[in-house]
């Protein structure tokens, strides 16, 4: 039996919505259970690193060649394609039995993820073309993806609690064939008549770029960043760059058009779009290792106090779009960016109190979140309002792609500077050791909460466990300090760039 159109906007914006809780809650929900995965595949603080970030990295692989596709293809076609590579990859993750299985599983649900975002705006903006629908369905989409990223990180812990870490992934599966469903039934087939070519070129240098990086700054400390292996992925790293850039530029139809930086108010608001993954996002990987290690929280009470970290993020929305309308994003971008500094920076005094615990961190946490509620709608709105209207779909898809290639680069930064603070208190801590390979294994094992375990030093003393927690929170006090100082290094940046912005229009 056909449906009514007024059906098919049900079945539309329920499959959407679904699509978005599931891509939500993969980015927030798993560092909850970082720790808990730690301990039973038996893996390390890089392997951590890399099961986040080769979903992020996959992301970015796809996000433009999968707007092309769709574009040509069909976007039902391949939304059906991504929900069910998300599903099976989602049953991959959950059957992994190692850190290595579940990296490469990973990598491939990142791939579907990013496919099935992209998928859910062409969607929404074939089936609600104009009017106040458009703008209903569009808030419907915003909300759920805010309450999969804000209550992930309890879902994961509850999820952890009464059953089992495989269960965050597996969850997937059955969601995704309800979402499947609803698109058969409720999406209208649509194309662009002009079946844009694919970058191929562009994909693969720019995703070898970011991949080099990542695997310099993760692994350049551990084999020595003037090892061969380190300065040959630099190398990499910078000629993909390269390459990407010319191919862009002499592409007929590339990826990011550049011309569009020259637009002062899109430049602007896309560092506060870098600036969030230089600081929140990516620091959402640490923080339940720091509650869990550093504080000793279980898995439950890291989720509840994760809460005020993220929601933040789904109640002042609104008010930053408010805000934006009244005084302007040029104002209140950067405004939200020296807020999440500010926390940042009141998360990190916190941390360093003689009795740390959830309460000493709780102002710093809601301040940061609410620092990115507020900047979160104005970037997005921002980046896409700024240009003309036929090329709105490629600001979007520059600005997806800087969250994404940003997060990436700072979940490894953060990472780095983590290790190399814990090393830093354990060289002053204990002077008398003379190994400093011994000494950053040790630092490894501390960033992955193997501090309880007694650690033989160079000179074949253990080390107390006083001496590990000190040299964990110091590490943490570096990290939250990096992300801090970024942001309000990224304020500075993005009030110059829209000051420019007024300056060229008063010319005018």
């Amino acid at each position: 039996m056909p449906f009514s159109s007024s059906q098919k906007d049900v079945f539309t914006i329920a499959a959407v919505c679904l699509a978005s809780l599931m891509f939500g809650l993969e980015i927030s929900s798993v560092p909850a259970i970082l720790p808990t995965l730690e301990s039973v595949l038996h893996s390390d603080f890089n392997d951590m690193q890399w099961i986040m970030n080769a979903y992020t990295i996959a992301c970015t692989t796809v996000l433009m060649a999968t707007g092309t596709l769709a574009d040509r293809y069909g976007r039902k076609r391949v939304f059906v394609i991504s929900l069910v590579l998300f599903g099976i990859t989602s049953l991959g993750c959950g059957w992994a039995q190692s850190a290595s299985v579940l990296i490469a599983n990973r990598f491939l649900q990142g791939m579907s993820g990013g496919a099935m975002l992209i998928c859910q705006v062409a969607v929404l903006s074939h089936r609600f073309q104009s009017g106040a629908a458009r703008g209903k369905a569009f808030s419907a989409w915003g909300i759920v993806f805010g309450i999969g990223l804000g209550f992930g990180p309890i879902i994961g812990a509850v999820i952890v609690a009464l059953s089992s870490w495989e269960w965050v992934f597996l969850v997937h599966a059955p969601i995704a064939v309800l979402a499947l469903v609803l698109v058969i039934a409720g999406v209208d087939e649509s194309r662009d008549p002009q079946r844009r070519r694919l970058d191929v070129l562009g994909i693969i240098s720019l995703s070898l770029a970011v991949l080099g990086l990542s695997w310099f700054i993760t692994q350049g400390a551990g084999v020595g960043f003037s090892s061969g292996s380190a300065i040959a992925s630099l190398v990499v790293a910078m000629v993909s760059f390269i390459v990407f850039v010319v191919a862009q530029r002499r592409y007929v139809d590339p990826m990011f058009d550049f011309s569009v930086f020259r637009i002062r108010r899109f430049s602007g608001a896309l560092l506060g779009s870098a600036g969030m993954n230089f600081s929140f996002w990516p620091f959402m990987i640490y923080l339940p290792l720091y509650f869990q290690n550093g504080l000793g929280y279980a898995s439950v009470g890291t989720g509840l106090a994760l809460l005020a970290y993220t929601l933040p993020t789904l109640v002042i929305p609104p008010l930053g779009e408010r805000l934006a309308l009244r005084y302007r994003p040029e104002a209140v971008i950067p405004a939200g960016l020296f807020t999440i500094g500010l926390g940042f920076l009141l998360m990190k005094w916190g941390s360093s109190v003689t009795h740390a615990s959830w309460l000493t961190m709780l102002p710093g946490c809601l301040i940061a979140g609410i620092g990115l509620g507020l900047t979160n709608t104005p970037v997005t709105n921002t980046t896409t309002g700024s240009v003309p209207s036929e090329r709105a779909g490629m600001a979007s898809g520059i600005d997806i792609s800087a969250r994404m290639i940003s997060l990436a680069i700072n979940i490894a930064l953060m990472g780095f500077i983590l290790v190399e603070g814990i090393l830093s208190s354990l060289r002053e801590q204990l002077s008398g050791s003379s190994d400093d390979v011994q000494l950053r294994l040790l630092a490894e094992n501390i960033s992955a909460g193997n501090n309880a375990v007694l650690a033989q030093t160079g000179q074949g003393s253990t080390i107390p466990l006083d001496v590990a927690n000190a040299a964990l929170a110091h590490g943490f006090g570096w990290v939250m300090l990096y992300g801090g100082v970024a942001a309000w290094v990224l304020v500075a940046a993005s009030c110059l760039v829209f000051r420019s912005s007024k300056a060229v229009n008063a010319q005018q």
